[in-house]
């Protein structure tokens, strides 16, 4: 029957479309197990992230706290949370670029 071709192509698209989801999906897992560590003041605060940007570690160094200075501790632990976010976002991008490039897909991420 003239024009099955083009049924079969819509299918391999549509198998091609399923089979990339499913690698999606397992990035985005395997981005939840991924973790990336910010720090501030000189190693003085570590906040550990997951690719999902779920905080899973901090660890203030007791010689960080300062009673007399809270606010410099409050400071440094934002700027540490700040850097892991990055670095969760960065993971994000490097892991999730790949499916991104070179499909325009607006709304997907």
């Amino acid at each position: 029957m003239p024009g099955m071709g083009g049924m079969g192509n819509m299918q391999n698209m549509m198998k091609q479309m399923q089979k990339m989801q499913k690698q999606m999906e397992e990035a985005q897992s395997e981005l939840g197990e991924k973790t990336v560590e910010g720090t501030a003041g000189g190693g003085m605060v570590t906040i550990v992230v997951t690719g999902h940007k779920k905080v899973v570690d901090v660890k203030i160094d007791p010689e960080a706290v300062d009673p007399e200075d809270v606010e410099m501790l409050q400071d440094t632990i934002l700027a540490a949370l700040n850097d892991a976010m990055d670095k969760a976002d960065k993971l994000s991008e490097s892991t999730m670029g790949q499916f991104t490039k070179g499909m325009n897909l607006p709304g997907l991420f």
